[in-house]
């Protein structure tokens, strides 16, 4: 499997030339392209059982689709479905910690579960569970923004706010906590933070989905003087292309 990301890394595009029998394992929706020798099977990830777990407990897709090069090389490409940035993980054996919806596709032998996050990760907006991702074989992560590795060594702690987290390594633990005192969590805009410590890899994003609805939001309501509904406001404006 080779595999190739353009147009980093606002609009990134993952393309992954297969050999001959080979297969990638993509999320519901992520493909874009692909050659007419490419083979399609959706089912649902471990079972059943499994597969709702990633479903209810890790906001995965209920169903995977693995494509398969059938007699000859094939090419697929891949997309998320917000824009930003798409990266590529060789995982020789360790695991990596993903958080819901950063995982794009990955090599069919990468096995993935879901894993407890505590309360702390409850109540820092990123779920109760994140996915547990172990084993040999590529990972293709994706961003909302650009993505920005940091290398986490031992000594001071390494703080980040709860909605820019992507992915780390089994090597850093992590809590939720407040920035500050009570004062500055409510006024300071910044509101909780995941604080790292141990040693590994941490992948951030450049921007925050929560961020941007937050803004968003307040702003598809009426224009003064004006009724409410889909044709007015912003989603108005973007639906007439004004």
């Amino acid at each position: 499997m080779k595999i190739d990301i353009q147009y980093r890394p606002a609009y990134s595009l993952a393309i992954v030339d297969l050999a001959a029998g080979e297969s990638v394992q993509a999320e519901s929706g992520a493909m874009v392209s692909m050659t007419g020798n490419i083979g399609i099977e959706t089912a649902m990830k471990g079972g059943l059982l499994g597969a709702v777990k990633r479903k209810i407990l890790g906001g995965e897709s209920l169903f995977a689709n693995t494509y398969t090069a059938e007699g000859s090389p094939g090419q697929i490409t891949l997309a998320p479905s917000l824009p930003g940035d798409v990266q590529t993980l060789s995982l020789q054996g360790e695991t990596m910690f993903i958080q819901s919806g950063s995982f794009l596709a990955g090599n069919p032998a990468i096995e993935l579960d879901t894993q407890w996050g505590g309360a702390r990760s409850f109540f820092g907006s990123e779920g109760l569970f994140l996915l547990r991702a172990s084993g040999h074989g590529e990972v293709i992560l994706s961003s909302y923004g650009a993505i920005h590795r940091v290398e986490i060594g031992a000594g001071l702690p390494y703080r980040v706010d709860t909605g820019h987290v992507v992915a780390f390594g089994s090597g850093l633990e992590f809590q939720v906590e407040r920035v500050g005192g009570w004062k500055s969590t409510l006024l300071s805009g910044e509101g909780l933070v995941c604080t790292f410590r141990g040693s590994g890899p941490l992948y951030l994003q450049t921007r925050s989905t929560q961020a941007f609805l937050s803004w968003l939001i307040p702003r598809l309501g009426s224009r003064p003087g004006g009724g409410g509904g889909a044709g007015s406001g912003v989603l108005g404006n973007i639906l007439r292309g004004d």
